[in-house]
């Protein structure tokens, strides 16, 4: 070819091809060698037309009905065509596209038609709720249906090959996960207090007043009755004893004054800790049954005495109003109690239980509470901690109907070009009944959220990175539905997921917080202050979290100690983001796995109107008339958490702050010696553990460098492969023929991981090859083309578990993502039970699971230096496994003393606390709870271990 130009190498022809590159004299090689190297080229050469797409957006997107167009760590056009002369959508177009989708008024219809029924988790309601949401998203990304409903029973080969073939979907796709835990629900309860003869003198009436002012409330006053979420059934008798909030503290307290927990059943009200870790401490002292009820001294300012009306009349307690919810142990573990550790399959083989009571309990109203305490000496008298034991006898029922049951996940998938790498995005479905805050709002954030990407779909974005959008079951049981499938698919989950954004409650008061990991902490704050404040214009989302409600008062002392104790709590947080404890879904993904997760929404304060948790008021009423008039904050945290989802999806560098994370440590080691030195354990050494944090945080620091670096570089480079399409566009069509002159009868002298980067390179080039005419499968009918997951061999009906299986530990050493890939760059590892199949009608598009790493030179093309290019591409990607692997670095295999599911030794529940979090929690806990100098030791140590591999990962420049 001698001097000859790509130009004139186009325009031949019919002529034979050769390689578009400056002659160079080259020795002789084997035909393997040959083939070896052309393969390599191909994959180079589509790297640069892929990396292209990143930054212009891509090329106009392919039809449904097209070739493939998601293989691993490539582009894949976004199902919605465009014209060609209308680049797609990125950056800030499209968050401000996205912005102005989420609407006040269509939150405020879709939250009438969730929260105006029930739907427990398990119910017929539940299951057609599940397919509201299915039938969202297939309207929303253009997902054509299917003859059958997607519904997969968890464990079958259509279910797993669901989650598994995620990194290779060639459009949006959604289906519905069937898991099989046991839960329970009421038959029938009871509550007296008996005379000396065992004669009843008072019976308890168990049933909210169902006030005609909340017509649901009215209507459906006992659909879901008062009962405990797994509690243990039975009939008990026993004196009264009152524990305050049933802390152990509470317990300790009422155990040194002499009191004999044996027999007794004990009152206790709701706050301060998790409602099932009240019952525990109740049952290891020898109790025989719990009551707990909600006191209005925990209402703040918004009470009777203060001269407000009770609900639905005003904005105070109503005090019939009962709060319903899970007794599960949850600092022990969450998801189904059968199954601890594995998924909860319609076959799985069961435990009996251990993160359950063993003795029944019954959640009662203020009214109840008001005359048990009678029998302590009054109102007053009686909740004092003072161990005063009922010279009366109360009976306390509660049957309960435990089953197995089935529960539904709805799941979402937008294939992004770095489709390796995963954005999760989730939010419960389930209520205890209505649940207008508790889930409801949060589920209509979401789909404000779904809408929004939706139209981001229709205008040609895409994003970077894949994101998948889960509407969880079962968390009102004890965070199921998510635990199961997290259980379900660690492997994978480890190895893909970047990060996992949580909501829940999304509106339930005035005053917004969020809490995270807190290398997502700058992220989550930056984000707030670009998202409007819902109710005050100049001001922001952030600024709303300081924020407090309309009414005025005053209020208990001992509440606005605690009260002023938690807002001072978030303060000392230099980003005003805390890290998690528990009680909603991201526990699996954070505390076991290891993934960097958030949450947020709008809380309540002590001066807004009560909200009454998992009652039957939790109604539309209330959230029209107090949490929420005109559903601005519902919109306002749609925006956010949108937006953050957009951020990390589309980042080249992923915005994941480690530095953030390292000196939030230093903080954490702060508390614990104070902790130790109130506990008179002065001999604790932490001199090693806090030099293992400084190097850890000397790591980062050069790695913030490096982040830089990588994409300014990276950034730089694309920049001159934009500038040169038609350059580009003849080179893919060089390559293309290279790959099809490849005949199958060749393959014989290529390894596995060749043949695969052949069919990936062939199935990228069809999907990009430009066509004249294309189609949005938004027009086509929607009986247009199944789409069937299923037939493959690699993929038998599990056979039933005998008994746990062990998890291997999530991978700690860096792996190098899927990205546009380069040659030499060696390929991750297998996916978990095998690589994900092939679909009907494809050609192979995985990623081989070995890469290999020979010394091959890429002479430049004339223009465009392409050594460098691959150098700056595989420095992006290994910065990126840096930084989404950071989170899995504190996750040990031996997991927490006491509770093992929990595997996190930066944060975790607190062991007594359920829903706050403890930071350092083996190390905390063994000098708080243990005070055991040998065991607080050891924890140092497992920590100094772990942070010292963290630092030798961030340093490792191979």
């Amino acid at each position: 070819m001698d001097e000859m130009s790509l130009n004139g190498f186009a325009g031949r022809k019919g002529q034979p091809e050769t390689l578009p590159f400056a002659a160079q004299p080259a020795p002789q090689r084997t035909s393997r060698a040959f083939a070896r190297r052309l393969v390599k080229c191909a994959v180079v050469l589509a790297s640069l037309w892929g990396l292209k797409t990143l930054v212009q957006g891509g090329g106009p997107p392919h039809p449904l009905s097209g070739n493939p167009w998601a293989v691993p760590g490539f582009g894949a056009p976004g199902p919605h065509a465009l014209p060609h002369h209308k680049p797609p959508l990125k950056g800030e177009d499209a968050e401000k596209l996205f912005l102005s989708v989420p609407s006040p008024e269509r939150a405020l219809a879709i939250s009438r038609e969730y929260a105006t029924h029930p739907h427990l988790a398990g119910s017929v309601d539940d299951f057609e709720d599940a397919k509201v949401i299915l039938e969202l998203f297939h309207t929303e990304f253009g997902i054509p249906r299917r003859r059958e409903e997607p519904v997969f029973s968890a464990g079958t080969r259509e279910s797993r090959e669901a989650t598994l073939h995620i990194p290779h979907y060639k459009k949006p796709t959604a289906w519905i996960d069937v898991y099989y835990p046991v839960m329970n629900t009421p038959l029938d309860r009871s509550l007296q207090i008996l005379d000396n003869n065992g004669d009843s003198i008072w019976d308890a009436d168990l049933v909210e007043d169902g006030d005609e002012g909340d017509p649901e409330a009215a209507k459906y006053k006992d659909a879901v009755p008062t009962f405990h979420g797994l509690s243990r059934g039975g009939e008990v008798e026993g004196q009264l004893v009152y524990a305050n909030y049933g802390t152990k503290d509470d317990y300790d307290a009422l155990f040194a004054k002499g009191v004999n927990f044996t027999g007794k059943i004990v009152l206790t009200r709701y706050g301060a800790n998790f409602r099932g870790l009240k019952i525990k401490a109740g049952e290891e002292l020898g109790a025989v049954g719990v009551l707990i009820y909600s006191d209005p001294r925990d209402d703040g300012i918004v009470t009777a005495e203060n001269g407000y009306e009770a609900y639905p009349a005003g904005p105070a307690r109503n005090p019939t109003a009962v709060q319903r919810g899970s007794v599960q142990y949850i600092s022990i573990y969450s998801g189904d109690p059968t199954t601890p550790g594995y998924p909860a399959y319609e076959n799985s083989t069961r435990t009996d239980g251990s993160n359950i009571p063993k003795i029944p309990s019954l959640p009662i109203s203020w009214a109840n509470a008001a005359r048990l305490l009678e029998e302590l000496g009054g109102v007053d008298e009686g909740r004092k901690l003072d161990g005063k034991i009922s010279s009366t006898t109360v009976k306390l029922v509660n049957h309960v109907d435990t089953k197995v049951t089935p529960i539904w996940n709805t799941m979402a998938v937008i294939p992004g070009h770095i489709s390796s790498e995963v954005v999760l995005v989730g939010c419960h479905r389930d209520a205890w009944v209505m649940g207008a805050v508790d889930p409801v709002s949060g589920t209509v954030s979401l789909h404000e959220i779904i809408k929004g990407f939706g139209e981001l779909l229709r205008n040609g974005w895409r994003p970077l990175r894949t994101i998948v959008f889960a509407s969880w079951d079962a968390e009102e049981y004890g965070l199921i539905g998510s635990t199961e499938w997290g259980e379900d698919f660690p492997e994978w989950l480890s190895e893909h997921v970047v990060s996992y954004l949580n909501l829940d409650v999304s509106v339930a008061g005035s005053q917004w917080h969020a809490s995270g990991s807190p290398s997502l902490a700058h992220l989550i704050k930056k984000t707030a202050l670009d998202v409007d404040h819902p109710t005050d214009a100049g001001r922001t989302l952030w600024d709303a979290s300081t924020d407090e409600g309309p009414f005025k008062g005053k209020a208990d002392s001992d509440f606005m100690q605690m009260y002023e104790a938690q807002q001072l709590n978030r303060a000392k947080y230099e980003t005003g983001v805390e890290p998690l404890g528990s009680g909603s879904d991201f526990t699996v993904f954070l505390q076991r796995i290891g993934i960097a997760s958030s949450d947020e929404g709008f809380g309540p304060t002590a001066s807004d109107a009560v909200y009454h948790y998992h009652s039957i008021y939790d109604s539309q009423r209330y959230q029209e008339v107090y949490a929420d008039p005109g559903f601005y904050r519902h919109v306002a945290v749609a925006k956010h958490l949108g937006l953050l989802t957009l951020r990390l999806a589309d980042a080249i560098i992923l915005p994941l702050n480690t530095t953030q994370y390292a000196f939030e440590l230093g903080t954490y080691l702060d508390t614990v010696e104070k902790q130790a030195h109130a506990a008179s354990l002065d001999t604790l050494d932490f001199s090693g553990l806090r030099s293992s944090i400084q190097r850890l945080q000397a790591a980062s620091l050069e790695l913030d460098i490096e982040k830089t670096e990588a994409e300014e570089e990276f950034k730089k480079l694309l920049h001159e492969i934009t500038k040169k399409p038609g350059f580009l566009k003849r080179i893919i069509r060089w390559v293309k023929k290279v790959i099809h002159r490849h005949h199958p009868h060749h393959h014989e002298e290529l390894s596995e991981a060749e043949i695969g980067d052949l069919h990936s390179v062939r199935g990228f080039l069809e999907a990009y090859e430009p066509r004249r005419h294309r189609t949005s499968h938004f027009h086509r009918p929607c009986h247009d083309r199944t789409f069937d997951l299923g037939r493959h061999p690699k993929f038998p009906h599990p056979p039933s578990l005998p008994h746990p299986p062990v998890r291997p530990r999530p991978p700690t050493t860096p792996h190098e993502p899927v990205l546009p890939h380069a040659p030499d760059l060696p390929s991750g590892p297998h996916h978990p039970r095998g690589m994900p199949p092939i679909g009907p009608g494809e050609e192979p598009s995985s990623t081989p699971a070995h890469g290999h790493s020979r010394a091959v030179r890429f002479p430049d093309l004339p223009g465009f230096p392409i050594r460098k290019f691959i150098k700056a591409a595989k420095r992006v990607q290994k910065v990126n496994k840096k930084l989404s692997s950071f989170e899995g670095g504190f996750i040990s295999d031996e997991g927490i003393k006491d509770r093992e599911w929990y595997r996190h030794l930066g944060v975790a529940p607190g062991k007594w606390l359920g829903y706050g979090a403890t930071t350092l929690p083996g190390l905390t806990e063994a000098i708080t709870i243990d005070k055991n100098v040998t065991l607080a030791e050891y924890e140092v140590f497992r920590l100094v271990y772990l942070i010292e591999t963290l630092t030798v990962q961030l340093q490792d420049r191979s």
